[in-house]
C-alpha cells in the first residue's frame, strides 16, 4: 500500500467513525423531539433550511476528511451545508454563510492545525456559537490531528496565527478577542478527536 493510500484510508475510518456517532446523535435528536412534539422536522424547525452545517479549513481537509464526511452524511439523506456546493458566484460570501448558518440546526467544526490562520473559519466559529448561545442548535467540534486543548488554549499552531492575527487586525482588537472566546468555549463542548494516521 503506498502511502497516500494509505493516509486515504485513515482519513475515511476516521469519518467512518466520526459518521456513525454523528448519525446516532441527529436522529436521535430528531427521534426525541418528535416523540416529544409529534411534528415534522420541517414544522419543528421552520428556520432550518440545513440539517448540518460543516466548517473547516478547506486548505487542510477539503480534499479528504471532509469531503468524506460530507459526502457520508448526503449519502444518508442528511441536508448539509458546504460552502463550495451552497454558495454561488457573485453572491456575498458572508451574508449567505451566516445565513447558512443561522438555517442549520446542527453546526460540525472541523478543527485542523491551520484552521485559525482563517479569519473566515474564525468568523464562522463566533457565528456559530453565537447562534449556540441563542438558539437550540448542537454544536459538535472535531479535533482533526489538533488537540481540543491547543484550541481552546491557543497554543502550537493556534498561537501562530493568533500572532499574526495581532498584527493584522490591530485596529479591531475586539473581533481577535471574539475569536478567541469562540474558541475557548467551543474547546469546552463534548466532540471528538481524530488522528490522521
Amino acid at each position: 500500500m503506498n502511502t497516500s493510500t494509505y493516509w486515504c484510508a485513515v482519513d475515511l475510518e476516521n469519518c467512518f467513525i466520526l459518521f456513525r456517532s454523528l448519525k446516532s446523535l441527529i436522529f436521535a435528536r430528531l427521534e426525541m423531539a418528535a416523540g416529544k412534539y409529534q411534528e415534522s422536522y420541517s414544522s419543528r424547525f421552520p428556520n432550518c433550511k440545513y440539517q448540518v452545517f460543516l466548517s473547516f479549513r478547506g486548505e487542510d481537509t477539503r480534499k479528504n476528511f471532509t469531503d468524506h464526511l460530507y459526502t457520508a452524511l448526503v449519502q444518508a439523506g442528511i441536508h448539509t451545508f458546504r460552502d463550495d456546493n451552497e454558495i454561488r458566484r457573485g453572491e456575498n460570501i458572508d451574508f449567505e454563510l451566516q445565513k447558512a448558518i443561522q438555517q442549520s440546526k446542527i453546526s460540525i467544526i472541523v478543527f485542523s492545525k491551520d484552521y485559525a490562520s482563517s479569519r473566515w473559519c474564525l468568523d464562522e466559529l463566533v457565528m456559530i456559537m453565537e447562534r449556540k448561545r441563542n438558539a437550540d442548535c448542537i454544536v459538535l467540534p472535531v479535533f482533526y490531528d489538533v488537540d481540543p486543548s491547543q484550541v481552546g488554549r491557543q497554543t502550537g499552531s493556534f498561537s501562530a496565527a493568533f500572532v499574526e492575527h495581532e498584527k493584522s487586525f490591530n485596529e479591531e482588537m475586539e473581533r481577535v478577542n471574539g475569536w478567541r472566546i469562540a474558541l475557548k468555549e467551543v474547546a469546552d463542548l463534548a466532540g471528538m478527536v481524530l488522528g490522521d494516521g
